[in-house]
């Protein structure tokens, strides 16, 4: 009967998978705050998209906007279906620009999917380990 070069005890298999899965668990962590920070910096990306969209939408909207009125009148409208066509189209475009900012700050795009998807890939592995070993050692 060949003898085997390298035999390992169950204490010493679950000793090592035991410090293998804390390395693990730490490393992971460090990919979670990774990816949670770029998540944070995304969200204040979008903050400030929509913070300087609103800041300068009011003062140049005002001055447009009285370009806009005065620019249909004289083609010919009345002065309430000028105010109402050109509040109306402005309406249009401070909506858009709202619904873009809020969509960069939904929460599925928070998630940190890739961490998530890690950390599902490594419990997967470290449970055919475990299942390894057992058939292992019953082999023995």
């Amino acid at each position: 009967m060949a003898t085997r070069e390298y035999e390992r005890s169950v204490m010493e298999v679950l000793s090592d998978l035991l410090t293998q899965f804390t390395t693990l668990l730490g490393k992971e962590s460090q990919i979670a705050r990774a990816e949670m920070s770029e998540k944070m910096t995304q969200m204040g990306m979008g903050l400030a998209l929509i913070i300087g969209g609103a800041v300068l939408l009011m003062p140049a909207l005002v001055v447009l906007l009285e370009a806009a009125v005065a620019a249909l009148q004289q083609a010919g409208f009345a002065p309430l279906w000028a105010a109402l066509i050109t509040g109306g189209g402005t309406l249009l475009v401070g909506l858009i620009l709202l619904l873009i900012g809020v969509n960069c700050l939904k929460a599925e795009k928070l998630v940190p999917n890739k961490t998530i998807q890690q950390i599902q890939k490594d419990a997967s592995v470290a449970k055919r380990q475990m299942r390894q070993s057992d058939e292992y050692q019953r082999a023995a």
